[in-house]
This record gives C-alpha cells, structure tokens and sequence, in this order.
C-alpha cells in the first residue's frame, strides 16, 4: 500500500484559505478599490486644503494617511480574514480537523484513496476527487471547487510525497 503520512497545522489551513482569496476576482477587487479609491479621495481632499487654504501642514498629514491607508489597509485586511478562518470553528472541529493525516491508496482496491485524520477512517472515491495542484511548500487534493486535502511538505512524517502525488495523478485519469 502507497501511504503518506503528515501533520495538518493551523497556519496549514490559513495558507490554503489565503490561496483560495488570492483567487477569488470579487475579494481581489474590493482590496483593490479599498487600497485606492479612498485614498484617492483623502488625496484630493489633502490638495484642496493645500491649493484653496494654502494649509501645507494639514495637506501634508492628509495626504501621509493617504499614504498609509495603501500600504498598510490589504495587510490588516489579511490579518482579519486569517482571524475570521479560524474563529469560524468550534473548538470540537478544530480538535478533529488538526493533527495526524495517514493517506494511503491500497492496490488491492485502487477505486478509494483511503484517509485517516483525527477524525476517523474514511474512504473517498476517485471519481469524487476534483485535482491535484503541487506548489512549492504544498500539495493539494481537490474534494470539491472549495475543498482540498492540504499536504504541506514541511511536516511529513512519512512517505514519499512526489510519488504519492505522482500515483493520485494517475488514479484521478483512470478512475475520475
């Protein structure tokens, strides 16, 4: 039996959510209009104290917030989503959601890839498994457009990861 064996963290969960929100168009354009449209407006409100009042001084610090809104309102935005992601969760959940993930595909019955988490044993046909993404720290198995099994490198425990993920490629084309 090819099996893998590794351990789901809270940052594992908050970088899959991250990635998700990369991807979201509608997310991405309210950080945009966020970051710009309304320091746009301090911007102009900053010229017109300098242009109509001559006020340089409070021009200056309008426009230093301005400033600071951009740079600073797409961090503290991320830093509320990655509260809201694990606020989301009851305590409960998070006990059975973190910890110890064992994957394993059995050649004596190559329709499931067999997985057992901190929550149980389960069995999960190919033909339910959306895809498989591999990035630089993670690997990921799609149960659905939103879902994924999330394999971060860094905590293997055991196995050989590009062989397993190799083997779900190929178990996804024949049975998915």
């Amino acid at each position: 039996m090819l099996e893998i064996e590794y351990e789901f963290r809270e940052e594992d969960l908050i970088h899959f959510n991250e990635q998700q929100l990369e991807r979201n168009e509608d997310v991405q354009n309210h950080i945009k209009k966020n970051r710009w449209f309304v320091p746009g407006i301090m911007f102009l409100i900053g010229s017109f104290y300098y242009f109509y009042y001559g006020d340089r001084n409070s021009a200056a610090y309008i426009i230093a917030i301005a400033l600071l809104w951009a740079w600073l309102s797409p961090r503290v935005m991320m830093l509320d989503f990655r509260r809201q992601i694990l606020k989301n969760y009851t305590h409960k959940e998070k006990a059975d959601m973190f910890g110890t993930y064992t994957l394993g595909i059995d050649p004596a019955n190559p329709k499931y890839l067999f997985e057992k988490s901190p929550s149980g044993k389960h069995k999960m046909a190919w033909s339910d498994l959306v895809r498989i993404e591999r990035g630089k720290k993670y690997v990921f198995i799609y149960v659905d457009l939103s879902t994924a099994l999330v394999i971060p490198l860094e905590t293997m425990k055991k196995g050989d990861l590009k062989e397993f993920a190799n083997q779900v490629e190929t178990m996804l084309e024949r049975f998915g």
